[in-house]
């Protein structure tokens, strides 16, 4: 089983599209894992952006993130990280295809709802930063023997 993180981000908790979010991760089978509603500190937005620092997008990253609350989660499944991805569609929600959370909520690359770890290093830095060990459950479904093989 892959885990990954995805947040939530501000817009997403401001325009009340948090339970079809992650509707929409569970539809595709994925289980939360762990799942809670934060206010992201600067210190922890820049280590969780530390990649960017320098880049002229960065500041207003920063200061958006951490504007409103957001909603982390970690997901697993078979495949997690690329499931989530295509759930979520583009960077870009002009270029995401119909029917992903970006394509269907969004329209600016800035106010595009959704973060998602991109790879399994980048998960394996970003879960402990949002969770304890202790705070993530595997468990199984009685729908799992329909979702996985």
């Amino acid at each position: 089983m892959e885990r990954t993180l995805v947040i939530i981000k501000p817009d997403g908790v401001q325009r009340g599209l948090i339970g079809q979010i992650v509707t929409r991760f569970e539809r595709r089978g994925l289980r939360i894992a762990g799942m809670k509603l934060i206010q992201i500190d600067k210190a922890l937005a820049g280590r969780h952006y530390a990649i960017h620092k320098g880049k002229p997008f960065y500041e207003p990253l920063i200061h958006y993130i951490t504007s409103s609350p957001v909603v982390v989660m970690v997901l697993e499944g078979n495949d997690a990280i690329e499931i989530a991805r295509r759930t979520m569609g583009a960077t870009k929600p002009a270029e995401a295809a119909p029917g992903t959370i970006r394509a269907d909520f969004g329209l600016e690359i800035g106010r595009n709802l959704v973060h998602g770890s991109d790879g399994p290093d980048t998960a394996a830095f970003e879960v402990p930063l949002f969770f304890a060990e202790d705070e993530l459950l595997s468990y199984k479904r009685d729908t799992d023997r329909w979702i996985f093989e």
